[in-house]
C-alpha cells in the first residue's frame, strides 16, 4: 500500500525502479522505461556482478548489484521488477516485499497458486 508521503514524493519524482534478472524480458522493461516520465531505472541486481555490469552497461543503469538481497536493500530503490528465473520469482518478491519495496512479478508470478496466495498475503 502506498502510503500518502510516498504519493506526494511520486508526484514530484518518478519512481526509481530496480530489476531482479538481467534476462531478455528484463532487457524490454528496461528499454522501454526511457518511454515514460514516471519511472527511471535504478538499479540492477543479478547473480553474479559481471552480468550486473554488463545488463546496465548496455541500459546506463547506474547502480549494479551482485545479488537480489542488495537489490532490495537499497534505500534510493522504490520498486523492484523481478525477472530472475521462474523458480526464484516467490523469493525474490517475498525479499523485496520484506524491504518495504513495490513489486512487479513477469510472469509467471510464481510455480503455483500456493506461492501466488503467499505473496498476495505477504503484500498485504
Amino acid at each position: 500500500m502506498i502510503t500518502p508521503a510516498q504519493q506526494a514524493d511520486y508526484a514530484i519524482r518518478p519512481i526509481r525502479w530496480g530489476i531482479a534478472g538481467t534476462g531478455a524480458i528484463a532487457g524490454q522493461f528496461a528499454g522501454d522505461m526511457p518511454l515514460l516520465d514516471e519511472g527511471t531505472i535504478h538499479a540492477v541486481g543479478s547473480r553474479a556482478m559481471a552480468t550486473a555490469d554488463k545488463f546496465a552497461d548496455r541500459f546506463d543503469i547506474p547502480n549494479r548489484h551482485a545479488s537480489y538481497a542488495d537489490l532490495v536493500a537499497d534505500p534510493e530503490v522504490d520498486a523492484v521488477y523481478v525477472s530472475s528465473p521462474h523458480p526464484m520469482h516467490r523469493d525474490n518478491a517475498l525479499q523485496a516485499i520484506e524491504a518495504g519495496k513495490h513489486v512487479l512479478v513477469e510472469k509467471p508470478i510464481t510455480l503455483n497458486a500456493s506461492q501466488a496466495r503467499e505473496l498476495a498475503s505477504a503484500a498485504s
